[in-house]
């Protein structure tokens, strides 16, 4: 086996391997996260790169190299068969059935490697009348309910791009699961497919509003409950500016506070009083309206009153908070977050920036162990870019 030429890996996952087969969105993803977190992951794609790549600046292709691959040649099933032989984990992200006809479903490389996680990432899931059919982030989010009540527009719901549900209920569950079914595997010895679909993760991540309607303490209607901004106390508001502030004192202590920054202590009606909700609303919009996002941050930093300014990412990565835990890094001249969570004793750092498709052909199947590189490469079962 040859000694890999990457910087050495960090993080609380060093030693997992890791085979990645390309997609797009939430696999990737998953996959920056676990390689992030000192995983050695191998991502095998098509030599042309997938729909979405932009090459040197697409984040979600750092901290791995790229095999370029043709998976629809007939050796490929047996080159992936060799990489799982020594993997932990494979994730993949086709429509159910894919890898099955490609000669590399769960069955297959459990004969190769019996504890092996098998990490499936699609929207609808594996099972299920959708689960044959194409759909993107805000189909998924659409039918889970959660789409419904996002946004503060009576007339139509506003969709968070696509962090909700291709990152959010998807790339996340999909680590979860992954390092879940890692942990049982060193106890039985055996793998298992871990089955993550975004209408999933996103329904799990609603649950505590789900708990609230079932209380009774939410109504599902735009802009007409606790933290939807259905509150004024829980609600953006613009500055003289055309900026905006975020307000959240939710806590009696705290909101205390904020009227005394805002200076609205004697004309605050009670906040408790919904008949007067829209009298308190026009009162905090007003005096926002007064100064600028900069005087207003200067006015609420570093006091408990919960209020934020609304910022820009290129304005985040200089925000002093930010600066001081790493959060957003400049690294080969692209603004990026930093890995996440922190760790005490095993702190992860980036690696390597993101791969072209097809550029760690040579390197990475050979510190994999893979032998005849030279006749994968003349038989186009493989591609070094």
């Amino acid at each position: 086996m040859v000694e890999s030429t990457d910087p050495p890996r960090t993080g609380p996952l060093q030693g997992v391997k890791v085979v990645e087969i390309a997609g797009i969105g939430p696999g990737p993803h998953a996959c920056t996260i676990l390689a992030d977190l000192g995983a050695d992951v191998v991502r095998l794609e098509r030599p042309q790169g997938g729909a979405v790549s932009s090459g040197p600046t697409d984040l979600l292709t750092r901290g791995r190299p790229s095999v370029g691959i043709d998976l629809k040649h007939p050796e490929a099933a047996g080159l992936v068969l060799d990489l799982v032989a020594g993997a932990d984990v494979l994730v993949e992200g086709m429509r159910p059935g894919t890898t099955e006809r490609l000669g590399i479903g769960p069955d297959a490389c459990w004969e190769r490697n019996p504890a092996l996680v098998y990490g499936r990432m699609t929207g609808w899931g594996q099972d299920g009348p959708l689960a044959p059919y194409a759909g993107h982030d805000m189909n998924y989010v659409a039918l889970t309910g959660a789409l419904h009540g996002l946004g503060q527009d009576p007339d139509r719901p506003h969709f968070p791009m696509n962090l909700l549900g291709d990152f959010g209920g998807g790339s996340t569950y999909l680590v979860i699961g992954i390092l879940a079914a890692l942990l049982e595997s060193k106890v039985s010895g055996r793998g298992q497919v871990v089955d993550a679909a975004i209408t999933d993760g996103t329904a799990h991540l609603n649950a505590m509003t789900m708990g609230f309607l079932a209380g009774g303490g939410h109504v599902e209607r735009r802009a007409s409950n606790f933290l939807d901004g259905g509150q004024p106390y829980y609600d953006l508001y613009a500055t003289a500016d055309g900026r905006h502030m975020s307000v959240g004192p939710l806590e009696p202590k705290f909101y205390d506070e904020f009227c005394r920054l805002l200076g609205i202590t004697d004309d605050a009606p009670d906040r408790w009083d919904p008949a007067r909700a829209d009298e308190l609303r026009r009162l905090v919009a007003g005096r926002f309206a007064q100064r600028t996002m900069a005087d207003w941050t200067a006015v609420f930093e570093h006091t408990d009153a919960c209020v934020a300014p609304v910022l820009t990412m290129a304005e985040a990565a200089e925000h002093p908070h930010n600066v001081a835990r790493g959060t957003l890094v400049e690294r080969d001249g692209i603004l990026q977050p930093g890995p996440a969570p922190r760790f005490s004793r095993t702190a992860p750092e980036l690696t390597t920036g993101p791969s072209s498709p097809g550029s760690g052909t040579r390197d990475a199947l050979a510190a994999w162990g893979v032998a005849d590189l030279d006749g994968l490469l003349e038989r186009g079962v493989v591609t070094q870019t």
